[in-house]
């Protein structure tokens, strides 16, 4: 009956050429069974079930968290996505592994797993300065693309505790989490790992090692008498199966990212092994928020195993605290998909109040840690941070930020200054932050008529113009209505054009947030005047009005 119902589903996304490919295919909803327990509850593994789903309040009140983006592609200290384009001849990170480590047939993304030993890593002392700042939930990477899972995996021998830094990162992440009495979650990437290695398995077309193929060949049995012998590279690249079509185009993969336009479809037993590796880091780490780095759910629509994770998920936590206390976020989600989950926009806001929660995630810099970003002083500033809260918070979302985590398990000096900054304007002005919810309208202001359309997954961050004084955010809580203006006026007097007088009930106070005074003001027919004091403050890119 699940079969059908999934199938009935998915003929009404998907045209019915893909659907004809890929019922001809072995993995298509095989009936995954799961040598984890599937708790069973009034959630369902299907898209009619999960839209039950509503986000818990403690969610919705938190706003802002913080996400350890971190793994062993922070070891070489050179961006993102660093697993795949080190295989890519002429790339910028195969030319840095040249360099730094030799070549790709000698010394793949393998090895550098063996040399990430994560040795200065405290997490008690990272969450403490994140909590300082006013994140109230804290994200860890459980697995990446690269597809080495950050736990004490009981399906997955590449994982942190037998090799690297032969720590459990996540049990360690969880602890200082709730020693701080912090939301904890973890992001979960790995069910692209299939299609996204396929570059291991190229060779260079020119130069000493022409045709020379790089390491994602490799199997368990070349591995007697070198450091990883008895270690499958295999179980970790994933390459057992035909190239994608167009696998040489290095964009290709992003078209493919849907499970569409001539990916390789996954074995089931690929699947199967997502569905219990997923399960597993559930189960031992009770997670408050997982992220999905998918479109809707993993390996959707060419297998049932992100729906059956959703299921277990919100059913575990009924069973366990009596109601759904979980967020589970997902990308690129339509109408329906929104209500099953929380909607995840990567690097981008939504320019509209969202009926439904939702959520960025951001960073302040590369994802994996870079080093040159450091170098050349090129994060995100506090100011940039903050004036990007204030516009997601008046819309209905939460901001989920990630520093960058050196390899050996630290953050650098100009990171914390960011962090430490972001601390200082929350501490003043959070109460126009948390437990708030959307106000009538989010906002005014020039930003609002540049404001730039999502594509994708998001990605509209930074191509609107810059944030001015005349930029006003609104958020409320009780009686209580804020006004975030991201800018302080030349003049020191700010007009807020819809509290104007006739267009919002008579104000009877006004304060500024942190100054602990009332400050003049004028109902006006064209807005509310309100004149600041003579004394600037000092982080004055965004400063709050109480309003009663």
């Amino acid at each position: 009956m699940q079969r059908r119902i999934l199938l009935k589903q998915m003929a009404a996304l998907l045209p019915a050429p893909f659907i004809a490919r890929q019922l001809q295919a072995a993995t298509f909803f095989d009936g995954l069974n799961t040598d984890q327990q599937i708790i069973d509850g009034p959630f369902k593994a299907n898209w009619d079930s999960l839209q039950a789903y509503q986000a818990p309040d403690w969610y919705r009140n938190a706003k802002f968290g913080i996400w350890a983006h971190w793994g062993p592609q922070c070891q070489p200290a050179f961006g993102d996505w660093y697993a795949r384009e080190m295989y890519m001849e002429g790339n910028n990170k195969y030319k840095y592994h040249l360099e730094k480590y030799g070549h790709p047939s000698v010394f793949g993304f393998k090895d550098v797993i063996n040399e990430w030993k994560a040795e200065k890593w405290n997490p008690g002392e990272l969450l403490s300065l994140y909590k300082k700042a006013g994140a109230r939930y804290f994200m860890a990477l459980a697995n990446h693309h690269d597809n080495f899972d950050l736990y004490n995996s009981k399906y997955h021998n590449w994982n942190s505790v037998n090799l690297g830094p032969k720590k459990d990162l996540i049990g360690g992440w969880r602890n200082a989490a709730l020693e701080h009495g912090m939301k904890f979650g973890v992001s979960v990437h790995a069910s692209h790992a299939w299609s996204w290695y396929e570059t291991s398995r190229r060779a260079d077309k020119q130069g000493a090692y022409a045709g020379v193929p790089y390491d994602g060949w490799l199997t368990k049995k070349e591995g007697k008498g070198k450091w990883w012998e008895g270690y499958d590279p295999q179980e970790l690249y994933a390459q057992s199966h035909p190239f994608s079509e167009n696998s040489q185009d290095n964009g290709g993969i992003h078209k493919q990212w849907d499970w569409g336009n001539g990916v390789a479809v996954p074995s089931n037993a690929y699947c199967k092994k997502f569905l219990n590796r997923t399960l597993d880091l559930i189960n031992q780490y009770h997670p408050d928020l997982l992220y999905f780095d998918d479109t809707a759910l993993p390996l959707w629509p060419i297998n049932d195993a992100g729906l059956k994770i959703a299921a277990h998920y919100y059913n575990k936590s009924i069973k366990e605290k009596g109601r759904v206390e979980v967020a589970l976020f997902g990308k690129i989600l339509n109408e329906q998909q929104r209500k099953c989950m929380i909607w995840d926009i990567e690097r981008g806001q939504s320019n509209s109040i969202e009926p439904l929660p939702w959520q960025t995630d951001t960073c302040i810099g590369s994802w994996h840690y870079n080093q040159p970003v450091f170098d050349n002083h090129k994060y995100k500033s506090a100011k940039t941070v903050i004036q990007t809260l204030a516009d997601i918070v008046s819309k209905n979302g939460n901001l989920c930020l990630s520093v960058p985590v050196r390899g050996d398990g630290t953050i650098d000096s100009d990171e914390r200054k960011i962090v430490e900054e972001i601390g200082q304007w929350m501490q003043k002005n959070s109460e126009a932050i948390y437990d708030t919810r959307p106000w009538k309208i989010f906002g005014e202001g020039p930003a609002i008529e540049t404001a730039a359309p999502l594509t994708a997954q998001g990605f509209n961050e930074g191509k609107g113009k810059p944030f001015v004084a005349e930029d006003i955010r609104f958020t409320s809580k009780n009686e209580m209505l804020y006004a975030i203006f991201l800018g302080w006026p030349a003049d020191g007097s700010l007009l807020i054009k819809n509290l104007a007088k006739g267009k919002h009930k008579n104000i009877s106070r006004v304060d500024l947030l942190g100054s602990g005074r009332s400050i003049p003001f004028e109902q006006q027919d064209d807005g509310l005047r309100v004149k600041l004091p003579a004394e600037i403050p000092t982080l004055s890119y965004a400063n709050v009005l109480r309003i009663v």
